[in-house]
């Protein structure tokens, strides 16, 4: 469904970065040492997890890559 005034969007960015952050955090690993262990800068990944920003492709890859898991799973239940 299309939402015009964008609260979908919102919705969606803000589910992925919490799917992010919980992915992220069953590895043992900080918000910065993730972030530096995919070369990405630890305010930008904390905005993604915030769903405050919406990430290029070659960063949600770089983050699945991060987490080694496939992009399908990284999407799994959005």
């Amino acid at each position: 469904m299309f939402n015009h005034g964008g609260g979908l969007h919102l919705n969606i960015q803000k589910e992925f970065g919490l799917r992010i952050q919980q992915l992220r955090k069953a590895t043992g690993k900080s918000q910065e040492k993730f972030a530096l262990s995919i070369d990405m800068d630890r305010t930008y990944l904390a905005s993604i997890e915030a769903g405050k920003r919406n990430p290029a492709l070659q960063n949600i890859k770089k983050i699945a890559d991060g987490l080694e898991i496939s992009l399908s799973d990284l999407f799994r239940d959005l």
